[in-house]
């Protein structure tokens, strides 16, 4: 059974940097695109960043653009999610996420990710 691990959350203060791990176990993703949500108390899940399954295309919510990076070793079976410059509003669980199949197009909706790990909280202090 396919399973999605993320680890690396904490508590940091403005300004700091966390790198996020996601393992994938029971099944490889290799050909899949992966992705990265977000969800704060009380607020809908919203996409993060996502790349695909060659790492060579990556997208990016605006309010990460140029602060966050996205990353993936198809050996390891392992996304990472660089964060740079976090801000208060970065505060939320962190999740990645898989699509049931491999897929060229790099999709922006978590209604199109059947595989979801439980989450890493992060949490930014002013």
């Amino acid at each position: 059974q396919a399973q999605l691990v993320e680890s690396g959350g904490g508590l940091v203060q403005a300004g700091g940097s966390l790198r996020l791990s996601c393992a994938a176990s029971g099944r490889t993703f290799r050909y899949h695109v992966m992705a990265w949500f977000r969800q704060a108390p009380g607020k809908e899940r919203e996409f993060v960043a996502a790349i695909s399954w060659s790492g060579g295309s990556t997208s990016y919510a605006d309010s990460v653009k140029g602060r966050f990076t996205i990353s993936r070793d198809n050996a390891k079976n392992t996304i990472y999610l660089q964060m740079n410059s976090l801000k208060p509003e970065d505060t939320a669980v962190y999740l990645c996420a898989a699509p049931s199949r491999s897929r060229t197009v790099i999709e922006r909706s978590k209604d199109d990710y059947a595989y979801w790990g439980q989450g890493t909280q992060v949490t930014v202090s002013s």
